[in-house]
């Protein structure tokens, strides 16, 4: 009998490698394979489902946008497109425009091409960035074992040690468009700058009339348990105000939407003709995302996040076999004393546990803000267990 990863591997490309697990359903921070087997999900579909799966609300925002309007394209407009838009703004803080897109990639292409638009090619972009696979933001991306089967890429971009104030202000200079940045490196495994670093890429950059771009599609909509991270007073000290951001991943908690949002004078780069996109800000993406934005008002989920997250980082830093913790709210990284992150992901699978190796010795966890106190306790007494079957030997 042909099994369902033999039938993935006749008819899928093999872009992403045999897949771990073949999953049916999911509930809250739950998933069950096709086997009738139970995991807990801390992974969250990488930092996306944010109300975890099948969460009511939004269900409910999709079948009832879908029942009323689906697609209608970009030549109308939507209730749900103008009402998110005008939410996303509210929650920086200042006005601007937004362009939506399908993907955090998409919404990162829309943004390197608004740079443009200033007359001037440099981007400024940080050492270990992750921004998307497009050729647009994979210009932008530095590991070199993704650029390299692709080039020549779009330029003109120059590459700096991340959380390096210095060394972004001896790159930029009259001739840059922008500064690109994370607040927090997901990809990289959870890297935390120093706290001035985003107000001193907001100094050099318009010192010299470039503007400050900053990536959170990870990091973005409640993540590190502020709406935006480059507010929370955990990460960056000083007020911080973007000219570009970028949004994706947990905007729709599962429903594929982005957002390029451009402040100020910045928001009017864009022409008619400049830009276009046949799906993003359709009807039903939107609602998808105003739900996700209720929820997390009113459910007070950024303070759940905050709780959850810290309790998760004690947990795991408790055995000596981590080095290091970072992160805030439910973005966090650790480090292990040996490179088997990958043995580590096949234990707690085993185990019933979901989590993700971004390095040789580096795992991260970015679950659903509806993680109950239980799937914490349940992980963090499993921990022990699950670095002893990967083989983690104690210092």
């Amino acid at each position: 009998m042909t099994t369902w990863n033999e039938r993935y591997a006749a008819s899928l490309m093999n872009t992403f490698g045999p897949p771990k697990l073949v999953l049916a359903r999911g509930e809250g921070a739950h998933v069950w394979d096709v086997d009738g087997r139970e995991y807990v999900d801390l992974l969250g579909g990488i930092a996306v489902n944010a109300l975890g799966h099948a969460h009511p609300r939004l269900v409910a925002a999709v079948d009832e946008q879908l029942r009323t309007l689906g697609h209608i394209s970009n030549f109308f407009a939507s209730v749900p497109q103008v009402t998110l838009a005008e939410r996303l703004l509210a929650e920086l803080g200042t006005d601007g425009r937004v362009f939506f897109t399908n993907s955090g990639a998409e919404a990162n292409e829309a943004a390197f091409k608004l740079t443009r638009r200033t007359g001037r090619t440099r981007v400024v972009v940080a050492e270990g960035s992750f921004h998307g696979r497009t050729m647009g933001s994979l210009a932008l991306t530095s590991k070199q074992a993704y650029r390299e089967p692709f080039e020549p890429l779009p330029g003109d971009v120059v590459f700096v040690p991340y959380g390096d104030s210095a060394a972004l202000e001896a790159a930029v200079d009259d001739s840059t468009a922008a500064v690109l940045v994370e607040p927090v490196q997901g990809e990289a495994g959870v890297v935390v700058p120093p706290a001035s670093y985003l107000a001193d890429a907001q100094r050099i950059a318009h010192d010299h009339g470039a503007l400050l771009w900053l990536d959170e599609v990870q990091t973005g909509v409640g993540r590190t348990g502020t709406f935006y991270a480059h507010q929370n007073p955990e990460l960056v000290s000083g007020t911080v105000v973007p000219d570009i951001v970028t949004l994706a991943k947990g905007l729709g908690g599962g429903i594929p939407v982005g957002a390029c949002i451009a402040t100020g004078g910045s928001g009017k780069l864009f022409d008619p003709g400049n830009h276009g996109t046949t799906f993003g800000g359709n009807p039903v993406a939107a609602a998808a995302a105003l739900a996700v934005l209720d929820a997390i008002a009113e459910d007070k989920l950024l303070a759940r996040v905050v709780e959850l997250g810290e309790r998760l980082r004690i947990g795991v830093a408790a055995d000596p076999r981590v080095t290091e913790v970072r992160g805030t709210g439910l973005l966090i990284g650790l480090d292990l004393v040996e490179p088997k992150s990958a043995d580590v992901v096949a234990a707690a699978q085993d185990a019933g546990f979901i989590v993700n190796a971004t390095t040789p010795d580096r795992l991260r966890l970015a679950p659903p803000y509806v993680l109950t106190d239980a799937d914490v306790d349940a992980f963090v007494a499993a921990w022990p267990a699950i670095l002893d079957q990967a083989g983690v030997q104690r210092p």
